[in-house]
């Protein structure tokens, strides 16, 4: 019976683990390449200030809900999500495209494992 409980123990705690956080890094990742190119099309006049500034804020506020979400914030793909975070409205899109690189290599190997 011990045996049992622990085994079940040990389940639900992978379960917590990276895995459970794939989602939400493939979504910080999606949503750092559309501020990306959000920003990439504001910079080359394509969109207007009260568009490109309603849809940072969503963006941002949309990342902290991914980053709030994590079971796991302690990890490399934790970091880098706030890292995301951290980037001005107006970062460089290679700046944020760094970071979402990071991201997919983070959940390509996540997935591979």
């Amino acid at each position: 019976m011990r045996w049992l409980l622990l085994f079940a123990f040990t389940l639900a705690a992978c379960a917590k683990g990276p895995d459970a956080d794939l989602p939400a890094i493939g979504s910080a990742r999606s949503l750092g390449a559309e501020w990306a190119l959000v920003n990439e099309q504001a910079a080359q006049g394509h969109l207007t200030p009260a568009y490109v500034q309603s849809m940072r804020k969503r963006l941002r506020q949309q990342l902290q809900t991914e980053a709030s979400s994590l079971t796991r914030p302690d990890t490399g793909y934790g970091q880098e999500i706030r890292a995301l975070l951290a980037e001005p409205d107006a970062a460089a899109p290679g700046e944020l495209r760094g970071h979402t690189d990071k991201l997919k290599q983070i959940e390509d190997s996540l997935e591979s494992a």
